[in-house]
């Protein structure tokens, strides 16, 4: 029975120091969860301080956003349709420049080939007034061979 008693008793601080910790850990979350919810709505005061000057600056530049302000915009207008026109003048020069040498090396291509088409054609008449030579000069050949031939038969007819 003393022994029952004491196990019991032990058992029951067991027990009471177990629900203790589980008291300490809840509150410690608690205190977490606290201080976590006072942190966000600091931030989302800052936030809310942030928007609101940003507000007043965004609407102060409004304001002041008057006649000087429509001046600096008509200034500025006028700067990018000087510079656009600029920029575009630029360009057509360069597309004709380009246009110009494009035109010229077709040119020089041509007359290239224009020159080495009367170089072939020089060559192929070189070509056949030296055969025409050649030709010439083998007809006259056989021809004196012929005359010879033919003066020889006369000759040896006549000795006959």
């Amino acid at each position: 029975r003393e022994r029952e008693k004491r196990e019991g008793r032990e058992r029951g601080t067991h027990r009471e120091a177990e629900r203790e910790r589980r008291r300490e850990t809840e509150r410690e979350k608690r205190e977490e969860r606290e201080a976590e919810r006072e942190r966000d709505e600091r931030e989302t005061e800052r936030e809310r301080k942030r928007d609101k000057q940003r507000e007043r600056r965004e609407r102060e530049k409004r304001d002041t956003h008057t006649e000087r302000g429509r001046e600096r915009d008509r200034e500025r207008g006028e700067r990018e349709k000087r510079e656009r026109g600029e920029r575009e003048a630029h360009t057509e020069r360069q597309r004709e420049r380009g246009e110009e040498r494009q035109r010229e090396r077709r040119e020089r291509r041509e007359r290239q080939r224009e020159r080495e088409m009367r170089e072939r054609q020089r060559e192929r008449e070189r070509e056949t007034s030296r055969e025409r030579e050649e030709r010439e000069k083998r007809e006259t050949h056989t021809q004196r061979e012929a005359e010879r031939e033919t003066g020889r038969e006369e000759r040896e007819r006549k000795e006959r």
